[in-house]
């Protein structure tokens, strides 16, 4: 079974299509970017498959759960971290893991999934200094340590290393990563070319409103005869 499917996916404001009719999938245990320039529409596609934004038309499957009429069993399996996410500030980062892991499970469930979110933000003794003393390095591990630790099949992470220092960004990939070889299905959307060659097992380029480019990122380099995503993208974008 696929990960996600994405058939013929609209999302419509009026007069404006913001997205016109997109479609693709995401395998099991994959590592997929969404990528293309500001307004493409990614943010919004991201959205909808994770049911905060409703579909005009179209559908959106995961792990063969309808994301139009099942929407609350799609959000027992997915994690959405949006790029602008934040974090309760006057709460310590154990505080806050505690906070969210409350909601998925109580008891002996929810203190082993506290212990996850420790250990994936490798915070050491911060973990108990209050959020609002973090850098935007460790609050990124702090909220991809709040995804990750309930344990979702499917993981949708908009810009997720964006801002971070290279050391930061090195070790959050690394992360993602993992949780994919344990099975994690992953969506990134990023506009970090460097990182979507690093990370992803196949990509599609979004470009107003449209997939215009899909596929292994190495293939889509011998295809246009170029070194790097970044100029796949460039020249996808200017066809």
């Amino acid at each position: 079974m696929d990960a996600l499917v994405v058939k013929d996916l609209c999302k419509s404001y009026g007069d404006h299509e913001a997205v016109k009719g997109i479609s693709f999938s995401v395998k099991e245990g994959e590592i997929f970017g969404l990528i293309g320039p500001n307004g493409a529409g990614k943010t919004t596609t991201l959205r909808m498959i994770s049911t905060l934004l409703k579909i005009t038309s179209g559908s959106i499957s995961v792990y063969g759960k309808d994301v139009a009429t099942e929407p609350d069993e799609v959000r027992k399996i997915i994690s959405y971290l949006p790029e602008d996410a934040g974090a309760y500030k006057d709460l310590t980062g154990r505080a806050y893991l505690k906070f969210i892991a409350n909601f998925f499970a109580d008891g002996e469930e929810a203190e082993k999934m506290i212990r996850k979110g420790i250990e994936i933000t490798d915070l050491g003794d911060r973990i108990d200094s209050k959020v609002d003393s973090y850098s935007k390095g460790m609050m990124r591990r702090l909220l991809i340590a709040r995804a990750i630790m309930p344990n979702p099949k499917f993981a949708i992470l908009d810009e997720v290393t964006s801002g971070l220092d290279v050391v930061n960004a090195f070790e959050i990939r690394d992360i993602i990563r993992d949780i994919s070889k344990k099975g994690v299905s992953v969506l990134l959307s990023s506009h970090n070319m460097f990182e979507v060659d690093m990370l992803c097992d196949r990509i599609a380029l979004v470009n107003k409103g449209e997939i215009v480019l899909e596929g292994v990122p190495k293939e889509l380099k011998e295809k246009f005869g170029v070194e790097t995503v970044e100029e796949v993208f460039v020249k996808a974008v200017k066809q």
